[in-house]
């Protein structure tokens, strides 16, 4: 009976007895230890803190974090060039009446503050460039999330240094950036990043820089003008090594030789003939050809009397023909006679 009562009154403690506080503890900037119990709840009393690194004594809270008068955290200073957060952290915290111990390991618990004095400047190279300041630059690793235009956020990782590179930015588009880190893997590989920073814009005339001129091109210009230029060189390359294709895109013009100033000699004679046969510097009488008209003769003495056709003068060469002289047609040149059909008979 007696053990049966004693279980119920154990397990009814247990029941009853309150959960420890849920106390995490962070390292902010490398300045001062930041530790919080109200991540769950706001407690319903006061607690004190109390803690060490080791090797250190144990040593009250010197700045409690309240909210409406409860204290819910605490802040104490940290010693950067000792390095402590590679040494084990011991805490304490009582309400008076319980006691809750706690050992932590703070080398990934560093939080960085966000970087600050962002600006951004247009570089001589035609791309936007964007400039920050970071406590310890050595061992920070970057981010940057820019949009173009309110549209989404694009994340893009930064190592090693504090400036991002925008390429051939737009001038009639609109940037904004803004910048987290957190310790890089040398130096303890934190897992939290920093808050982002206040943003830094520029277009559309809202820069935080007054001496920038919105002098960017077009991205799409810029790789139109490099594919054209990439295309120039290709086709010259082509054409001096290739002379089949270079005859196919530039046919060459024939070059006419002007050995002789004769006009006969631009053209080809065909065989059988000779060129010195063709003489241009012959003279010959000019003949003025005119028409002309048959006139008939009778002769009256006899009567069997013959017609006769003679041409009167009109021509500088005049030629008399026979009626009855047949006309020969085989010569290259003839000249036709016609004579009237019927002559007219004269009686005397």
């Amino acid at each position: 009976m007696s053990t049966s009562l004693f279980l119920f009154l154990t397990l009814v403690g247990q029941i009853m007895a309150k959960k420890p506080p849920d106390l995490q503890c962070m390292v902010i900037n490398l300045e001062y230890v930041n530790c919080s119990w109200n991540l769950q709840e706001t407690p319903d009393v006061n607690y004190t803190f109390s803690s060490r690194f080791e090797g250190e004594d144990q040593s009250s809270c010197a700045e409690y974090l309240l909210e409406n008068g409860i204290n819910i955290g605490c802040r104490r200073p940290y010693n950067y060039t000792r390095r402590q957060r590679f040494d084990t952290f011991y805490t304490k915290l009582s309400d008076g009446s319980q006691v809750f111990q706690k050992e932590l390991q703070l080398k990934t618990k560093v939080k960085l503050n966000p970087p600050t004095n962002l600006t951004v400047k247009n570089g001589s190279d035609f791309n936007l460039w964007f400039y920050w300041n970071q406590t310890n630059p050595k061992c920070v690793d970057s981010e940057v999330r820019i949009r173009i235009n309110n549209s989404d956020w694009e994340i893009l990782s930064v190592f090693h240094k504090q400036s991002y590179c925008q390429k051939l930015p737009s001038s009639s588009s609109r940037y904004e950036l803004q910048v987290r880190s957190k310790l890089k893997y040398d130096c303890g590989d934190s897992e939290y990043w920093s808050d982002w920073s206040e943003p830094v814009v520029w277009g559309f005339n809202n820069t935080t820089d007054t001496n920038i001129r919105n002098n960017g091109i077009s991205v799409w210009t810029a790789v139109l003008y490099a594919a054209g230029a990439t295309t120039l060189i290709l086709l010259v390359m082509i054409l001096l090594h290739s002379e089949r294709i270079k005859i196919i895109l530039i046919p060459p013009l024939p070059k006419p030789v002007l050995n002789s100033p004769d006009v006969e000699d631009w053209f080809r004679f065909p065989k059988g003939l000779n060129k010195d046969g063709f003489n241009s510097t012959f003279n010959e009488r000019a003949c003025t050809v005119r028409e002309y008209q048959p006139v008939s003769r009778s002769d009256s003495n006899g009567s069997d009397s013959s017609n006769l056709t003679t041409s009167t003068d009109q021509t500088d060469c005049s030629i008399t023909i026979a009626g009855d002289e047949q006309e020969n047609t085989s010569a290259p040149f003839y000249t036709a006679v016609i004579a009237s059909e019927e002559a007219p008979k004269v009686s005397v």
